[in-house]
């Protein structure tokens, strides 16, 4: 890896960092630019291409996520919007549903089981069906790859 790379990568991760220590403030994608000392365009790309969506994608998943944490703690759909930093109720709601899958309140009035607030790697290994006494996982591997 070249200099001129690995520099790269230390501005868009301090870009990244930026973005989930403020998504909460009036955020945009110059302002994050200017603030590791990068055009907007070339940022936009760059970041893009390391991190698989665009730097205003990134922001509002981080703004969803947060908003998701408040709709299962009880908060009203208005307060959850204006506390992740969106100002726009019908543009936040439309943004939720095209993440999520659902509308705020429908996901607010779901219910949230542990299992499901739990990361994927921590719910497979918490959830995943013991072998019973003197059952070995490693023959099963060998019957079902031989098979």
């Amino acid at each position: 890896m070249t200099p001129e790379r690995r520099q790269e990568l230390v501005l868009l991760r301090r870009a990244r960092d930026l973005i989930d220590r403020r998504f909460a403030e009036p955020l945009d994608v110059p302002a994050v630019a200017a603030a590791v000392h990068l055009s907007t365009a070339h940022f936009s790309r760059r970041f893009r291409a390391v991190y698989g969506e665009t730097p205003y994608q990134y922001l509002m998943t981080r703004r969803i996520e947060r908003a998701c944490a408040m709709l299962r703690g009880g908060a009203s759909v208005t307060d959850a919007c204006m506390a992740v930093g969106c100002t726009s109720l019908g543009s936040f709601s439309s943004r939720f549903t095209e993440i999520v899958g659902t509308t705020p309140s429908a996901y607010r009035a779901a219910e949230h089981p542990a299992e499901a607030l739990m990361p994927d790697c921590t719910a497979r290994l918490v959830l995943r069906p013991a072998p019973g006494p003197g059952v070995s996982r490693i023959g099963e591997a060998r019957r079902t790859t031989a098979a």
